[in-house]
């Protein structure tokens, strides 16, 4: 029989209603091909092996053909062979099984499935592509070679901030089976018996049903539930504290917990002793793991899980050369937030002596919680094998449906890196998750996916297709030149795209939970949209010397930019990084160049004096430093804000920054960081309810300036008194107040 290889030949046509275009197995297979050939679904198939073959996945081939009819006498009727390597259903089929973890060979021909497993997870597997390839109850023949590169592929659930629901959790599991992820880590930061202060103690029997029900669920599901210990902050290097935590495993295993992880990260003082970490998960492993033949390997994190910390000193070494060789250590990459590159992997697998368990920090947004991280997953090095990576983790964020976008991709890249393509499956993710409106999720994601500038030093792609004809735009505004009509036209037809889309968005009811999470983002995200398609119309206006017009859609944008600081202002409340941040890398910026470039412009032209801050806030910003004209005032929570700049500011002598209150506020007192400056050469000054400017004293603390108020006061100002023009990077200007 003639057959065609899927890779190569993917968009050809073979005989029945199925082409090999529309076959999609996820995680992309190793090896598939295709001949000319389906098999027809009718009835309930018979199954050949199940006495020995794996139950997970009986259940699954059982979940799979459950509407269909029992097989009458002279119903055409497939059978389903199926088993692990050594069962006598699939023992003629030994050669072709891979003869690695989670490996299986599934062939469909001449009205036969075979299913063969080298473990039953493999088998379960097989079963899970099996379901992939049902389409309108036929089956193509093919045949299927698969297994993964790592061994260890799912998620670490070891971000800070709201922790998922049990019910998200249970939902999860579900997911990782079908896209054969075996391995889901509980290590939530605020759960106090995972960690300090309470490490120590028994998990309460209602918290520790809870558990043992989501155990159960993963196991249905062919998912390693890890459950990880947090004890380094307060820990006792002594046998009392080590008996505390084999007693807290015992516990655990008793709820049917397989598989432990013991995590030292983020931690000070006496706990990041690498030699005692060591011996601690030396006893762990020799006397609890060895103790009990059905544990998966132990799993640490360590200390130090960055290659830039780890390149200061020993500390990796000494784990490499101290801890059992079946210990699995984990490791973020070069650094915290950073794609994972093949010299990263190399040097750390030279220091701890086994291949790298990684820990990926993406779509986390725990350090940046004001935003959403919904872009395709790429940067990865694509090289790697099980001989360079025994695990590979993804650290979601804390909304667990809009997760699935990155975590479908890491499933899709940690089977088979060779093969990834990151922006396909992207898109095919964004399908599964939402497929009446995957268009509109598209469009949402495509312009929420960058976490901003920060210590991280990571970006991420935004707004890539529109971002030349963005700044072509803004730069033909700010000389003051009429934009190209090509140019126009299609930063409009985006704006309109952004609006549609959000209301599809939030108008869809065939993924209520992803709604729910990303719900208010999106409404940000019309606004935005909103906002952008009426700047354009100012544009216009001001081009055709249509005053009325310009006015009409001016004050049309400023209400539109205090409804956004409002739902900014009341949504997401976080007290690291509150509000709520939507197209932040281009969209936002381009709306509020152009909008403060035409608004020049017209005041300028026609004499007027009309507002040009780009963003609404009640407090108002005044400055004779050419470069910060414009920029917005921000409230988060108590503290008033102007934005930290990213470019040099040039601020000439005598010329200063000034924030007007909307009303008389209590000010406790005010943050300032120029960066390399000093108190002496600043002058600051608060405006007392009198309408008089009192000079308050600077000093510096932790390298920022700052000054104590401690009083009402109806504006603040900072002055350079140095008597030369100075460069300065503003870093943080903040002025807490009394709410």
């Amino acid at each position: 029989m003639k057959y065609f290889n899927y890779l190569l030949f993917g968009a050809m046509l073979f005989s029945g209603s199925i082409t090999a275009g529309e076959i999609s197995v996820y995680p992309q297979p190793r090896s598939m091909q295709i001949s000319q050939g389906t098999v027809s679904i009718t009835s309930q198939p018979r199954i050949i092996g199940q006495e020995e073959a794996s139950p997970i996945a009986l259940a699954s081939i059982e979940a799979l053909f459950k509407d269909k009819p029992e097989a009458t006498a002279g119903t055409s009727r497939f059978s389903i062979i199926i088993g692990e390597r050594g069962d006598k259903s699939v023992k003629k089929y030994t050669r072709n099984i891979p003869q690695k973890a989670d490996g299986y060979y599934l062939k469909i021909s001449d009205n036969t499935v075979i299913i063969a497993g080298n473990d039953e997870r493999g088998t379960y597997y097989g079963v899970k592509t099996l379901g992939q390839l049902i389409e309108n109850g036929q089956l193509p023949e093919v045949e299927i070679t698969d297994y993964p590169v790592a061994a260890y592929r799912g998620v670490v659930e070891g971000f800070y901030g709201t922790p998922w629901s049990m019910k998200a959790r249970a939902e999860q599991m579900s997911f990782y089976g079908d896209y054969k992820m075996n391995t889901y880590i509980y290590a939530p930061k605020d759960d106090p018996y995972h960690r300090s202060p309470n490490w120590r103690d028994p998990y309460p029997a209602e918290k520790a049903a809870e558990l043992k029900a989501l155990v159960e669920t993963a196991n249905a599901n062919g998912v390693d539930f890890v459950w990880a210990i947090h004890p380094g902050q307060d820990i006792r290097w002594n046998d009392e504290d080590r008996d505390f935590l084999i007693h807290k495993f015992e516990q655990l295993y008793d709820l049917g917990v397989r598989s432990f992880a013991v995590f030292f990260d983020d931690i000070t003082g006496e706990g990041t002793d690498p030699v005692r970490q060591a011996n601690l998960l030396n006893y762990i492993d020799d006397n609890f793991n060895k103790s009990k033949p059905d544990l998966k390997p132990l799993l640490m994190c360590p200390t130090v899980y960055t290659g830039s910390w780890g390149k200061q000193n020993d500390y990796l070494k000494t784990m490499g050369d101290m801890l059992n060789p079946d210990i699995n250590i984990m490791y973020t990459g070069e650094e915290v937030i950073v794609s994972i590159t093949r010299e990263s992997v190399d040097w750390v697998n030279s220091q701890i002596k086994r291949p790298v368990y990684i820990w990926w920090n993406f779509p986390v947004t725990d350090y940046v919680r004001n935003r959403l991280l919904m872009g395709p997953v790429y940067g990865n090095d694509t090289t790697f094998t099980s001989a360079d990576i025994t695990g590979f983790l993804s650290n979601p964020m804390e909304h667990a449906e809009a997760s699935k976008i990155a975590i479908y991709s890491i499933a899709d890249y940690s089977w088979n890196p060779a093969t990834f393509n990151g922006e396909k499956s992207w898109k095919d993710a964004i399908a599964m998750l939402m497929p009446k409106d995957a268009d509109a999720l598209e469009c949402f994601a495509r312009h929420n996916s960058d976490p901003g500038d920060g210590w991280f030093n990571w970006r991420r792609e935004e707004s890539k297709e529109i971002a030349p004809y963005a700044a072509r735009f803004a730069e033909a505004v700010k000389k003051g030149e009429k934009p190209s009509d090509e140019d126009y036209a299609r930063m409009k037809c985006e704006f309109e795209k952004i609006v549609s889309s959000s209301d599809r968005l939030l108008a869809n009811d065939e993924n209520e939970a992803l709604v729910k999470e990303i719900g208010t983002w999106v409404r940000q995200f019309k606004l935005q949209g909103e906002t952008g398609r009426e700047v354009l119309a100012m544009v216009k206006a001001y081009n055709k010397a249509d005053s009325a017009m310009f006015m009409a859609k001016y004050k049309h944008v400023r209400a539109l930019q205090q409804q956004s600081f409002v739902l900014d202002q009341t949504n997401n409340q976080n007290e690291y990084h509150p509000g709520i941040l939507v197209g932040t890398r281009v969209l936002q910026p381009f709306i509020n160049e152009v909008f403060s470039g035409i608004t020049k412009s017209y005041n300028a032209k026609y004499g007027t004096t009309l507002e040009i801050m780009s963003e609404y806030s009640p407090h108002k910003f005044d400055t004779t430093i050419e470069q910060l004209k414009g920029a917005p005032v921000r409230v988060k929570g108590e503290n008033i804000q102007i934005p930290p700049q990213l470019e040099v500011i040039r601020w000439g002598a005598g010329c200063y920054v000034q924030i007007d209150l909307a009303e008389p506020l209590e000010a406790v007192n005010v943050q300032i960081n120029l960066e390399k400056t000093t108190p002496e050469i600043w002058k600051f000054e608060v405006l007392a309810e009198n309408g008089e400017w009192m000079s308050l004293p600077l000093t510096t603390e932790n390298g920022e300036m700052t000054a104590k108020i401690d009083r009402e006061i109806k504006g603040a100002r900072l002055t350079n008194i140095s008597g030369r023009d100075l460069e300065v990077f503003l870093r943080k200007w903040n002025l807490v107040v009394k709410k």
